[in-house]
């Protein structure tokens, strides 16, 4: 067990050092059984935090995401955090004025993370495979750049399926209807 857990560590460390010292604008630490992002990656990357445009935290078992987090790399422009066991996100989400994709599908959300409807950049938004019944229709119809909107695999209300173009101008993805059982 604990040399698994310093092999994960290990590679984290590698992958954090590897975007500082080469100054690539992404860090990809997808698939590294984090339960929360490790605060010393911080420190680690405080002198490249502003040139990091995208973040994969996809496939680990985070519960929520902080605020630190968000403020640290506010200049992301892709946040992939598919696969955790996220139900909410801060509300300084609001400050990511570059963010254009976000990816929150296959995790716990069982409404819309409203703050992204203050997201102004935002045009791709996936939550498919979340638990998400109620959507804030007026809000999302107000989201001038969001261009794609995945709500796959969620148990969405009928009143989100009344958002057609040309009432919304983005492309709307929704599982087929289940149809009603006969009686």
């Amino acid at each position: 067990m604990h040399k698994r857990m310093g092999e994960a560590v290990a590679r984290v460390a590698r992958k954090v050092n590897d975007t500082v010292e080469n100054k690539t604008d992404s860090l990809d630490l997808a698939n590294c059984k984090l339960m929360t992002f490790p605060v010393g990656i911080y420190k680690a990357m405080r002198s490249v935090t502003e040139g990091i445009h995208r973040i994969s935290l996809a496939n680990n078992e985070l519960k929520s995401i902080t605020s630190r987090f968000i403020t640290t790399f506010s200049q992301l422009t892709e946040l992939n955090l598919a696969g955790n066991y996220l139900h909410r996100l801060p509300e300084e989400i609001t400050s990511l004025l570059h963010l254009r994709a976000i990816d929150l599908s296959r995790n716990r959300f069982r409404r819309f993370p409203e703050p992204l409807a203050t997201v102004p950049g935002l045009e791709t938004i996936d939550l498919e495979e979340n638990e998400i019944a109620e959507v804030p229709t007026d809000k999302l119809a107000s989201m001038a750049s969001l261009r794609s909107l995945n709500l796959r695999a969620n148990p969405v209300g009928p009143e989100v399926r009344l958002l057609v173009r040309p009432l919304v101008p983005f492309d709307l993805l929704l599982s087929p209807e289940e149809p009603i059982p006969k009686a």
